[in-house]
């Protein structure tokens, strides 16, 4: 028996079994949880279902760029990758942690999962990361065919002119998926039914992305609180002009950009504390 996503939810499906009466080790535990959980998720319809989401973003822009060939954006690679890659991949980075986060933990209860899989001599702590390292391995495919898409469309008007920033961004995009899968990993601890948490982590993290212009308007601050603007550093890094200023002043409005430190900061703080306490929250349920 499979869930409407096409994971597993039948006892037969837990991959922990003794060996010589040794129970394995941490390590050990993660990286078979971890082995078990991603070729779920290449099985499973939710995988391929983002995929098809991803290339369909790709390949819709590909489209509206053949056919209008906007002069702004073609003027220069900078411009070109900087609306292609930079403007969506935020975007692509958040729907893989609603896909492989939300649900992740939160399922062990619904589908009653867990309590076949803890009955092995298995620390929670080791499905948790376990789980983690899967949803970034599935999460990371799937930002690598949006980069894929991006410089084959690339190719048809620059060639093999690539910008070094692209490539700085791709593995600021990466490093996103760190913080989101924290977010996510946490509110599926916390809501026992899945519903509850997807609809949760859908409203926060999207939400973060109006937060940060609100609270930048209103009060005039820095929002260095708030995980999307740590994550702005994916698209500024591919400003064509250059890495914009720190703080800007423009028509007495006052605009702020993180600096790539500062995002970093940002964006693994929202990973550990999130991560963390999702962790310690699962490591307390009792599944008797």
């Amino acid at each position: 028996m499979r869930d409407v996503l096409g994971l597993a939810a039948t006892p037969e499906a837990q991959p922990f079994e003794r060996a010589n009466n040794k129970v394995p080790s941490g390590l050990a535990q993660c990286g078979v949880q971890a082995r078990f959980e991603f070729v779920n998720y290449l099985r499973s319809t939710r995988f391929y279902i983002l995929l098809a989401i991803v290339a369909t973003i790709g390949i819709a822009i590909m489209a509206v760029m053949y056919v209008y060939r906007p002069s702004t954006l073609l003027s220069s690679p900078m411009s070109f990758y900087s609306q292609w890659w930079g403007g969506v991949v935020s975007l692509c980075v958040i729907l893989a942690g609603i896909f492989f986060g939300a649900d992740a933990i939160s399922t062990e209860f619904q589908n009653r999962t867990g309590y076949y899989l803890l009955p092995n001599p298995v620390n929670k702590s080791s499905i948790f990361i376990g789980k983690w390292i899967a949803s970034f391995l599935a999460s990371a495919i799937a930002i690598g065919v949006y980069a894929a898409i991006t410089l084959a469309d690339g190719a048809i008007y620059f060639g093999s002119n690539i910008p070094y920033q692209l490539g700085e961004s791709f593995v600021l995009a990466l490093f996103y998926i760190l913080p989101i899968l924290g977010v996510s990993f946490f509110i599926s601890s916390v809501f026992k039914n899945n519903s509850s948490s997807i609809l949760m982590t859908v409203l926060l993290l999207f939400g973060f992305n109006y937060i940060t212009p609100l609270i930048t308007a209103l009060s005039s601050s820095e929002p260095w609180y708030i995980l999307s603007y740590g994550a702005g550093v994916i698209s500024n890094i591919l400003s064509s002009s250059g890495y914009p200023p720190h703080e800007a002043v423009l028509g007495g409005f006052t605009s702020y950009h993180a600096t790539i430190p500062e995002g970093l900061a940002i964006m693994f703080a929202y990973f550990a504390v999130p991560s963390i306490l999702g962790m310690l929250l699962f490591d307390k349920e009792d599944f008797n």
